[in-house]
């Protein structure tokens, strides 16, 4: 029987109108003494206001330097049953489509093994299972290879690539995100499970710029599928939606970001040489307005959360690509962005801080790349910095001063 913790800090949780994780904690705390424990000590962290997870160093199977995140708990002695809360990632496949006897499976290995808490799924795009012991590892490792599973990406290495459901279940797919990231993480295995980088490297896939992976925002090299040629537009389904209640001025052509529309109350015009192809219209008229019919992706690089530097969004590097299996252009131009990245970054330095740091030039003239002016954010005005040494003479002399008379100059 597990350890019963009072936990009236915790329970308030439990009280609002939207599901919590205080609920299925509590659940998983009855059948598993790690969960227990870790529910107790959760609920210490929100009375003292302090957290109580470390970090211990490395931990991971043998033959595999990710895939497994070490977490140690400071107070063992209180709480024995977390001394040891590894997370272990899972793969997960592409879209995230499961099947039932898929679930069960590893929710029978976990049960087993470990707390029986899971995460579905975090922004890395892995299955998160929370919580497990360092002897433990291995075996859990063996059912779940012996069964097709294979662990994810974690530390300074590839992380899992990711995508949307892509066509599986979305009409507005310009490329299929599903086999684009499967071979992607099928060409990379070695950069997966073997950290080897400054830091992490994150490849998302997004079927369209809806991007409901939020790939523009959160990945280091983001896929995004696009097209040339102009929009298709029934002018009879146009009129329509005006007649339905839609303010077509005001919800479409005013909410177009380069102003390349225009609505005389009876034609849409669409000035496609201007059209960056957001999908805003497009998605808020389904039936009059369709993508045109050559396909392909937009390649964006350098987006990041905060972490060492605040965040960042991606920039664009190739405005439109063609991409066909077996994807051999695009694999070979990620493998030229990561070793110039690979060969040039500090520890912990994402890449789009090191294009910052060392310019956009440098990474472009590596990879063979052409400038474009997408990476111009507005005219004559260039989002990178060069310093010569007559600038940087200047700072220090003004640095020297400031610190003499003690004004500063902003």
């Amino acid at each position: 029987m597990s350890k019963k913790y009072e936990t009236p800090l915790l329970d308030e949780l439990e009280k609002g109108p939207w599901p919590s994780f205080v609920k299925e904690l509590k659940k998983a705390a009855e059948k598993n003494e790690m969960a227990a424990d870790e529910l107790g000590q959760l609920e210490k962290s929100y009375k003292t206001k302090l957290g109580y997870w470390k970090h211990g160093g490395i931990v991971g199977v043998r033959g595999y330097g990710g895939g497994v995140i070490g977490r140690y708990s400071s107070l063992p002695e209180e709480f024995p049953n977390v001394a040891h809360f590894h997370t272990v990632r899972v793969n997960q496949p592409s879209g995230w489509f499961y099947t039932t006897e898929a679930l069960r499976m590893i929710c029978d290995i976990w049960d087993k093994y470990g707390s029986r808490l899971t995460n579905l799924h975090g922004s890395t795009g892995d299955m998160i299972l929370l919580g497990t012991r360092t002897e433990k590892l291995e075996d859990i490792f063996a059912e779940l290879s012996s069964r097709g599973w294979d662990l994810g990406g974690s530390g300074s290495a590839m992380r899992t690539p990711s995508c949307c459901v892509g066509p599986a279940r979305c009409e507005w797919a310009n490329i299929d995100t599903l086999e684009i990231t499967y071979q992607l993480t099928q060409e990379f295995q070695d950069e997966l499970h073997r950290p080897a980088y400054p830091y992490k490297f994150k490849i998302k896939v997004a079927g369209c710029a809806c991007d409901c992976v939020a790939a523009i925002a959160r990945a280091d090299l983001s896929i995004i599928g696009t097209w040339k040629g102009d929009i298709k537009i029934d002018q009879d389904e146009v009129r329509k939606y005006a007649e339905g209640g839609m303010n077509i001025q005001e919800e479409i052509v005013d909410m177009c970001p380069t102003g390349c529309m225009s609505w005389d109350g009876n034609e849409l015009k669409i000035d496609n040489q201007e059209c960056n192809r957001c999908m805003h219209c497009i998605a808020k008229m389904t039936k009059a307005l369709r993508p045109g019919d050559e396909k392909g992706v937009t390649i964006c690089v350098g987006s990041k959360a905060p972490i060492v530097v605040g965040a960042m969004l991606s920039w664009v590097i190739v405005p439109f690509m063609k991409v066909e299996p077996p994807y051999d252009e695009l694999k070979e131009l990620i493998r030229n962005i990561i070793d110039w990245w690979d060969e040039n970054g500090k520890p912990r330095e994402r890449i789009g801080e090191l294009i910052e740091r060392l310019g956009m030039r440098s990474f472009l003239e590596y990879v063979g790349l052409p400038p474009v002016p997408q990476q111009v954010k507005e005219p004559r005005r260039d989002p990178f910095w060069f310093f010569t040494e007559e600038d940087i003479q200047k700072i220090k002399e003004r640095e020297e001063e400031e610190k003499k008379t003690g004004q500063y100059k902003f």
